[in-house]
């Protein structure tokens, strides 16, 4: 199809009415967020479940937990050496190329972890996976706003993240039933079998989304001329819900400090988030908790709840055109939630309601955290801010296990842990607000 049948003039680009653009929204939701959001899940299951893994590896292999903490915190560093190369090169070669690329080559690593046998060759998996899988996140971020304005992006992003989430459910059970009911067949260990077939997935979705994803709205086939111009109509005349950088370069983007507070504040909400996703199985178990099973089922309560939560925060942060102080009542919600928890004193169903209440908190933090840095980052400065804030802050998870696993050694309690995980999620949010400035009202927004 040429160009002239698939766009008209400028000109004749009238504003869209709010049917026409819900419409066609839905149809662009459909086609790309299922796929992206199964691809999603995967990935976050193929992070966490070491959590898992490790409840049997420590009996099988010389893992204590220092090689676990270490070997949970190493994958981010991989992660933060390539996150924005590779989101450099999504912006050049494309996302469908990109998430081929990234895909494969994790799920192939994921797979092979199931060979691992010394804490070295644990190290060097768990880094190639975040290598493997650097780019993956920042760039459906990126890939987003080639598609939505800033007033979809809040719901969008926090559907997208719900992945984690609601994977987190799935995991719980089918984690706990893989490494009691696989163990032992076919000679191999539970835990063996659950880096085998949590990792292939990863390979045959990346060829999928290959097939069937377009790089941006233009390249669409299933769009009419007409719905690319509304979608091109809406991306030109954006309105933002903060004070951002405005036609900032990627070089000036980089001399920014609030990007580096921006950061920092994703270094601490991520390593809180993942200090609790990497112990939340041990922390169960601290319960009285000892079958494999009903582990990951009490583990999969919260982020049923949490799943629910994340989305009705994302919905109502787009209605009210507001991103900052969303993000400082997620992290309080958080903190609270584990500070009743710490108080229930292992009493499992008091524990388990604070932490399905800390958990909305926890869910729903980092969507909109996105959401506000899209806004924040010029159109020029996008790929590579996206990538440099998520990278940084994914140093946070890097060391957080280490050191909480630490704490919990020495005083022989997890609670201190505990404390410094709440304050890690309330700092985050005092930053924040401190460093991004709301936008006044300025007429009507994008459809």
């Amino acid at each position: 199809m040429s160009t002239a049948e698939t766009t008209v003039p400028r000109t004749q680009v009238l504003p869209p009415d709010a049917g026409a653009s819900e419409a066609v929204y839905s149809k662009v939701g459909w086609r790309i967020i299922p796929l992206l959001l199964i691809a999603y899940m995967i990935a976050y299951l193929d992070r966490i479940n070491i959590g898992y893994a490790q409840l049997q590896m420590k009996q099988t292999l010389p893992f204590g937990d220092a090689v676990y903490g270490i070997g949970a915190g190493i994958f981010f560093l991989g992660y933060f050496l390539f996150e924005v190369p590779s989101n450099l090169l999504l912006e050049r070669i494309g996302a469908r190329k990109t998430l081929l690329r990234i895909m494969v080559l994790w799920g192939l690593t994921a797979a092979a972890m199931m060979f691992v046998s010394t804490p070295t060759q644990f190290y060097v998996a768990r880094f190639l996976l975040g290598v493997f899988e650097a780019g993956f996140f920042p760039g459906v971020i990126l890939y987003f706003t080639y598609w939505y304005p800033s007033v979809r992006r809040g719901q969008v992003i926090a559907i997208f993240m719900s992945a984690t989430t609601i994977i987190s459910v799935i995991a719980g059970p089918l984690c706990g039933a893989t490494l009691k009911y696989f163990d032992g067949v076919n000679g191999w260990a539970g835990w063996q079998w659950l880096f085998l077939v949590q990792g292939l997935p990863a390979a045959l979705l990346g060829v999928i989304i290959y097939l069937c994803l377009q790089d941006k709205p233009a390249d669409a086939n299933w769009l009419t001329p007409g719905e690319k111009n509304l979608l091109r109509h809406n991306l030109e005349h954006d309105e933002k819900d903060i004070v951002g950088e405005a036609e900032a370069s990627l070089g000036q983007m980089f001399r920014d400090p609030k990007v580096y507070l921006l950061s920092l504040v994703y270094f601490l909400l991520l390593g809180a988030t993942y200090t609790m996703v990497f112990w939340l199985p041990t922390l169960i178990q601290s319960w009285g908790v000892k079958d494999m099973l009903l582990i990951g089922i009490y583990a999969a309560i919260p982020n049923a709840v949490g799943v629910i939560g994340m989305i009705l925060v994302g919905r109502s942060s787009d209605k009210l055109h507001e991103r900052r102080w969303h993000f400082a009542a997620c992290v309080a919600i958080a903190a609270i939630g584990l500070g009743i928890t710490t108080l229930m004193q292992g009493h499992l169903v008091g524990s388990i309601l604070a932490l399905s209440f800390a958990v909305i908190g926890i869910a729903a933090a980092t969507p909109i955290f996105f959401t506000l840095i899209t806004e924040y980052l010029s159109v020029a400065a996008a790929a590579g801010g996206i990538a440099l804030i998520s990278s940084l802050g994914n140093l946070g998870p890097a060391v957080s296990p280490s050191i909480t696993g630490w704490i919990t050694l020495l005083t022989g309690s997890n609670t201190y842990s505990m404390y410094l995980v709440m304050a890690m999620y309330l700092l985050a949010g005092v930053i924040l607000l401190a460093t991004v400035r709301a936008a006044g009202a300025s007429g009507q927004r994008a459809a």
